[in-house]
């Protein structure tokens, strides 16, 4: 099987780079946020309480989850159940946000996205693909932007939806995120020693998607 790992900081367009990756390679997208979504949903339906850090910790080895793609759309699954319509409610952002904290909530969704990498080809994103998750993928890209760029992304972003965003505000934001990510005791955000560094500042999303895939067949040929 092969594995791709993405990792990067905020606003540098993993997520939608991975997609486009995923399916021009016919592999799966791991979503790893609605994995953390699919274990909060778990544990609300198991009545516990978000508060509750020791009982979390408990119970969230009981979760099985894992994603497919049906019809070419991404399945999260629950024990086997699509629960895409379940991620996105109030009561699961309110525990996915609390749950997430949660050491043994993250080795939980590691192992699981270990056992997903060993199972299909896939494409993953994140902060410690490549250095923690999959620690021996074949492929990993540092995809990274300038904090002005990122920053320019997330305002038109925003001005889209009908919002008024501060550019300065959205670019000091950006910065902390990134101290943070950065420097968190546990798995930090950094590039991996073989990891190939892409600066999308000066490209568009083709140019990006085109750069990855010709890194990917050269590191498969």
């Amino acid at each position: 099987m092969v594995s791709i790992a993405i990792d990067g900081p905020a606003g540098a367009g993993k997520s939608t780079i991975a997609k486009r990756v995923a399916k021009e390679l016919s592999y799966i997208y791991v979503d790893t946020g609605a994995m953390y979504r699919a274990m909060a949903l778990y544990l609300h339906r198991n009545g516990i309480d978000a508060e509750d850090a020791q009982t979390i910790a408990g119970a969230c080895g009981g979760a099985k989850i894992s994603i497919e793609y049906r019809d070419g759309e991404q399945v999260v699954l629950l024990g086997g159940e699509n629960v895409n319509p379940f991620l996105r409610t109030q009561e699961v952002s309110a525990m996915a946000s609390r749950s997430s904290a949660v050491p043994e909530v993250r080795t939980r969704l590691v192992q699981l996205q270990q056992e997903l990498a060993a199972a299909q080809n896939v494409v993953m994103d994140g902060r410690d693909i490549g250095t923690v998750v999959l620690p021996h993928a074949q492929v990993k890209i540092y995809l990274t932007a300038s904090v002005g760029v990122r920053a320019k992304r997330r305002f038109l972003e925003l001005q889209e939806k009908g919002e008024s965003p501060v550019l300065s505000q959205i670019e000091a934001e950006i910065a902390e995120r990134d101290h943070r990510d950065m420097t968190r005791e546990v798995s930090p955000l950094k590039q991996a020693d073989d990891a190939v560094l892409v600066d999308t500042s000066d490209m568009t999303i083709e140019e990006v998607s085109d750069r990855i895939l010709s890194i990917v067949r050269e590191k498969l040929s």
